[in-house]
């Protein structure tokens, strides 16, 4: 018999994703889906009839062939413009934005395209599931840095420093945080930056949710810090910007040198994205600020439906100060269980769907972790209050 030569040493060791393995689980069971972090609302309608109008070409200029490698200039602009008047970046629409298709293709192009095999890629854990699994892709090696409980979510600064070395090509920083709601202090991306500027590594801060932080929270674009502008990829997207995590269009904003390899991995994965979506979103960043204004209003008081629902069911809520995830301690009502048994068997016991916070860690038997889940609060009222009352009927 011939020895197996599937698959792949990059895939092999890389698991189902969690989402993939809860929401099979959420659909056999019917279950109301509190776990994946899409949205039940639709982005701006106006922007929705812009996409539908490129895609019919009402004015005679129908966008359903490629797009340009780069993306669609009035998008670059759009996102040079609302890169400058939130954060006072300059950047050049023309050699420093790629448009490109979601921000995980941003994530696995940078990596690819500034990585190489053998090197490391540091990252703060808990972290969003993808970024180890690119790093496999790209024949690297993966270090994750944990983030600290005691008071809120910070970086252990001793750990960070020591994991970024001379073999360390980037740092993912991801604020808001993803799965945690987390916002990282300036002090703690002052920090970062002070750690960067010793070693020869980049940074790809994941901003994809810089449009949902909570008052008490403020998200500063690292690549305003001084020195790093040069060294820092940014990426974002209109997937939790402007609630179209379907469209997929994301972007990277990263100076000439550093973009240049980065478009050259993204252009052997898709070349480039869907084109009808791209001037709806550059009208988007535009005109949708009181959008984008009433949306996180609503996202506060869904979080404190969701928030007080499970306290009153004995859950342990933590604060968050963005993205629209809130995580919640289980100990109390299912001592002894882990939040990964929670989860496989919610979706069949109360009919309700979640993500354990350790399918987000290097060490799922972390005592401070293990009893975390990650649920979400985008969905509808009427589906935050059925999955509480779900839950009440099971737990109360």
């Amino acid at each position: 018999m011939t020895q197996s030569r599937l698959p792949s040493r990059r895939v092999a060791s890389t698991p189902e994703s969690i989402f993939q393995t809860i929401s099979q689980l959420s659909a056999q069971h019917e279950a109301v889906d509190l776990g994946q972090g899409f949205p039940d609302d639709d982005g701006p309608r106006h922007m929705l009839e812009l996409a539908a109008e490129a895609i019919l070409g009402t004015d005679g200029h129908p966008q359903n062939q490629y797009a340009p490698l780069r993306g669609e200039k009035n998008l670059r602009e759009a996102i040079a413009k609302d890169r400058a008047r939130k954060y006072g970046q300059t950047l050049d629409p023309d050699t420093e934005i790629l448009v490109t298709v979601g921000a995980t293709e941003a994530l696995a192009a940078s990596v690819l395209g500034l990585v190489n095999p053998g090197q490391e890629v540091v990252a703060l854990s808990p972290y969003y599931d993808a970024y180890p699994a690119i790093t496999a892709l790209a024949e690297a090696s993966f270090r994750p840095v944990g983030l600290r409980r005691e008071e809120g979510w910070s970086i252990d600064r001793e750990a960070f420093r020591a994991a970024v070395t001379e073999n360390t090509a980037a740092v993912i920083l991801n604020t808001p945080h993803n799965p945690t709601g987390a916002v990282l202090s300036r002090e703690d991306m002052e920090f970062v930056a002070e750690v960067v500027r010793d070693s020869h590594a980049v940074v790809i801060a994941d901003e994809v949710y810089e449009r949902l932080v909570y008052p008490g929270g403020e998200h500063l674009a690292f690549a305003t810090l001084p020195g790093m502008a040069e060294r820092t990829v940014s990426i974002s997207g209109a997937s939790k910007n402007f609630n179209a995590t379907g469209w997929k269009t994301g972007w990277v904003c990263a100076p000439e040198e550093l973009l240049a390899p980065i478009i050259t991995a993204k252009q052997f994965l898709t070349f480039s994205g869907a084109h009808p979506m791209q001037n709806a979103v550059a009208w988007a960043l535009e005109e949708a600020e009181e959008w984008s204004a009433e949306w996180l209003v609503e996202m506060r008081h869904r979080r404190t439906v969701l928030a007080e629902g499970l306290t009153r069911l004995g859950f342990t809520p933590l604060e968050t100060q963005g993205t629209y995830f809130l995580l919640a301690d289980i100990a109390e009502v299912c001592p002894g269980m882990s939040a990964d048994e929670f989860c496989k068997t919610l979706p069949e016991k109360a009919g309700v769907a979640a993500i354990p916070l350790t399918a987000f860690t290097h060490d799922p038997e972390d005592p401070s972790l293990r009893t975390l889940v990650r649920w979400t609060f985008c969905k509808s009222e009427a589906n935050i209050q059925r999955a509480l009352g779900r839950l009440e009927e099971h737990f109360g």
